[in-house]
């Protein structure tokens, strides 16, 4: 649009539209996120370099940009990686989500959602907001939550591939005291994309236990360990 300003912003490797945003875009929390954090547990843990150029690369990074604008972008309309008008995510088969659906449910939410009974979820979905789910995670995981493409089987207009997410789990979960281990899950993917490699249909399938399996076997913090440790830190002993 005519009249655009681009941030001024550290040149960002793996989400590479952030370096072409504009003042214009609506961001959740007032700018543009900063990924150095992530970036360097991704670095230090991917089992697969891909070479630059290549198709996993490219389907890797637009993949971590759409996250991205998910998790950080109020408006569906600054979104560049997907057609608004047609989009939909589909998680484990279920019924799929439209872009502002997922919006307002946020990516864990919309992940973790099921149908299960209420006593076998080990997330309820429905009990979390966007913010609140953003916070536990951002808490469990304090150095990140990486994601990395280890496998591409096709190329566009329908992308199949392989996918790993990890993390190490240094802070509470939902009462949980951290274990310190790495928490981890792999699944797979399609992506449907127009003629403008914009994205129309994101598929995923994998096993939620993985994920929440990991987060769940510490030891429960009692109501006095959080009186005495009500912050994160390494020095406290029930966040170890």
């Amino acid at each position: 649009m005519a009249g655009e300003v681009p941030f001024r912003v550290a040149a960002e490797k793996y989400r590479s539209l952030l370096n072409e945003e504009t003042h214009n875009t609506q961001w959740r929390h007032g700018g543009p996120p900063i990924y150095d954090v992530v970036n360097k547990l991704f670095e230090e843990g991917r089992t697969k370099e891909w070479e630059e150029g290549s198709l996993g690369e490219t389907v890797q990074n637009a993949i971590k940009t759409w996250e991205m604008e998910l998790s950080h972008k109020t408006n569906l309309q600054d979104f560049k990686t997907i057609n608004p008008d047609k989009f939909k995510f589909i998680v484990n088969g279920k019924e799929g989500l439209s872009g502002e659906e997922t919006l307002a449910l946020g990516s864990y939410n919309a992940l973790l959602k099921n149908t299960l009974p209420d006593k076998y979820k080990l997330y309820k979905a429905e009990e979390e907001t966007f913010e609140s789910s953003h916070d536990l995670f951002r808490s469990a995981f304090p150095r990140g939550f990486a994601w990395e493409v280890i496998d591409v089987y096709s190329g566009p207009p329908i992308i199949s591939y392989k996918f790993r997410h990890w993390g190490y789990f240094e802070g509470p979960f939902k009462g949980h005291a951290p274990s310190g281990d790495m928490v981890q899950f792999y699944g797979m993917g399609t992506l449907k994309v127009d003629e403008y490699l914009k994205v129309e249909d994101v598929e995923i399938y994998y096993d939620p236990a993985e994920l929440l399996a990991g987060l769940l076997k510490g030891s429960l913090i009692s109501d006095q360990d959080e009186v005495n440790c009500p912050s994160i830190t390494s020095s406290c002993p029930f966040h170890k």
